[in-house]
């Protein structure tokens, strides 16, 4: 069990991303900076104040972020007011925004937003995934602010089909993309519509699925997750999704992944 996490490959660049991991669970949360503030430290105390029982449904989610929105608020609050008015509006004004996913030992996932668990089958091969067709990585996320009710039709709830062959991780957005895009290129038969579906829809993202395309000899289980498993520490974390960007097949990103 492990939780790695990176900022982007720019000099002193802010990690917004937060990944956690523990024995009850896994959880992956992404900052969202283009918008409102204290995004990095947003997504740290999402994860970090997860229950560890599984949360069920939308209503128990609710309370949850309805549980533990008001403390980081007030701390927030105060250091903004010392920092001057404008700071101040801005966060009275937009909060903090993260996505969340995160999944319990039992099997039992949440996701809200573009973070994604899954729980890969070594020994038949199959993919199960919080997330929807890989079209959908084009819209905008659905993010859990700070100050700001819920909108039910973000989150996403459900239970992995799990056995001792099953390697259970989750990820932001970006490495959740280039998993999920490349399972399906190696299942081209399979997901022709979905892929097609994302090539056309011509924006950047179509252009990694192309050059996923364009690799000859495809192996899931080889060259994604046992890389991915293998990356041990942040420096081969680093030096795997370096050669990724290089090859054109995922995007500049923070980078999380946690694994069960």
């Amino acid at each position: 069990m492990r939780a790695i996490s990176i900022p982007k490959f720019e000099e002193n660049s802010l990690n917004e991303d937060a990944a956690l991991v523990k024995q009850e669970m896994i959880a992956v949360s992404d900052g969202a900076g283009g918008g409102g503030l204290f995004a990095d430290r947003w997504s740290k105390y999402l994860v970090g104040h997860l229950p560890e029982d599984p949360i069920a449904d939308f209503e128990s989610f609710d309370a949850w972020i309805e549980s533990i929105w008001e403390y980081f608020y007030n701390e927030c609050e105060r250091e903004a007011t010392q920092e001057g008015g404008i700071l101040l509006n801005k966060f009275y004004d937009e909060g903090a925004f993260a996505t969340v996913v995160a999944v319990w030992k039992n099997g039992q996932w949440i996701s809200y937003g573009d973070s994604v668990a899954f729980c890969y089958d070594s020994k038949t091969g199959i993919l199960q995934h919080s997330f929807g067709r890989l079209s959908d990585f084009n819209n905008p996320p659905f993010l859990v602010n700070c100050k700001d009710p819920l909108i039910e039709n973000g989150f996403r709830c459900g239970k992995f089909e799990l056995n001792d062959d099953c390697i259970v991780f989750a990820a932001s957005d970006a490495l959740a993309h280039y998993i999920l895009m490349m399972y399906e290129v190696s299942h081209a038969d399979i997901y022709d519509a979905e892929l097609q579906e994302a090539v056309n829809a011509q924006t950047k993202d179509s252009n990694f699925i192309r050059m996923a395309m364009g690799i000859k000899k495809k192996d899931f289980y080889q060259d994604v997750i046992r890389k991915l498993s293998n990356c041990r520490n942040q420096t081969n974390f680093m030096r795997h999704l370096t050669k990724l960007r290089k090859m054109g097949l995922i995007a500049h990103d923070d980078y999380s992944l946690a694994i069960m």
